[in-house]
């Protein structure tokens, strides 16, 4: 990033291209992903969604047979940069899953637990700090209240909604920029769903946040932006009202109202 010009965009590709073995899932796809506001991916099934939000943190490298071409920036730099560790930039980009996956642990430690990844021994933390840390996280996820009693029980106990929650809130003691999601809600009943929503909003503006969903009234709900992809490539990116009232490709249009996928 050029010292003191903030980035409009907070991830952009270019010519992105990425096989699995030979089959080709992500076909030149050229996205920018404004800085701060809620960007949803949406599309029938393998249409390279999910691959596109797992390449953004170089999650598809843990998988050998994956070939990618082209460039992702994420805040400007090169996330292929020879410098550049996958571990540092996972600090930058959090993920959140489909499954809410707490680890077996207690509610604060699975706050602290990303914290102590990213801290190095030097840096080690005082325990009022790291109270600070979780009740920090935990409000900011609108769980404080709910759990503030109860931080040494284990994370498993939590329904799925506040487990969900919780998985957000492990990610933000690292202080990462953007915030990816597959799919949050698809685990959730319709309350959980509109609580994690409000959370989505809630968080808007502090973080970039790009979702994933095949829910077509939840991208509607909660997100600025629509990005809409099929077989691999990016058809249309747009205001989420445009995309839902006056969508510029056929494709798109189809897709909207329920003609295929």
């Amino acid at each position: 990033m050029i010292a003191g010009i903030e980035p409009v965009n907070a991830v952009e590709t270019i010519g992105l291209n990425l096989w699995y073995g030979t089959f080709q899932a992500l076909m030149d796809v050229n996205i920018r992903v404004k800085k701060g506001i809620i960007t949803s991916l949406i599309g029938p099934s393998g249409c390279g969604k999910s691959t596109l939000l797992r390449s953004i943190n170089r999650i598809n490298e843990r998988l050998g047979y994956v070939r990618v071409e082209g460039a992702i920036r994420v805040l400007e730099e090169n996330i292929y940069a020879g410098d550049v560790e996958p571990v540092q930039l996972r600090k930058q980009v959090g993920m959140v899953f489909q499954r809410p996956n707490p680890l077996p642990l207690s509610i604060r430690e699975n706050v602290l637990f990303g914290h102590g990844i990213h801290t190095p021994a030097s840096g080690k933390i005082s325990r009022a700090e790291a109270d600070g840390i979780v009740e920090k996280a935990l409000r900011q996820v609108l769980l404080w209240d709910k759990v503030k009693d109860r931080l040494k029980k284990k994370a498993t106990s939590l329904s799925l909604e506040e487990q969900q929650k919780l998985c957000i809130a492990r990610l933000l003691p690292v202080q990462p920029q953007v915030l990816l999601m597959d799919e949050p809600c698809s685990a959730l009943d319709p309350k959980g769903t509109e609580a994690v929503e409000e959370l989505l909003w809630d968080l808007r503006g502090q973080f970039t946040i790009l979702i994933v969903t095949h829910n077509m009234a939840q991208a509607r709900r909660a997100s600025d932006e629509c990005a809409f992809m099929l077989m691999g490539e990016l058809i249309e990116h747009e205001t989420t009202e445009e995309i839902f009232v006056t969508p510029r490709n056929p494709k798109t249009a189809d897709y909207i109202e329920g003609r295929y996928g």
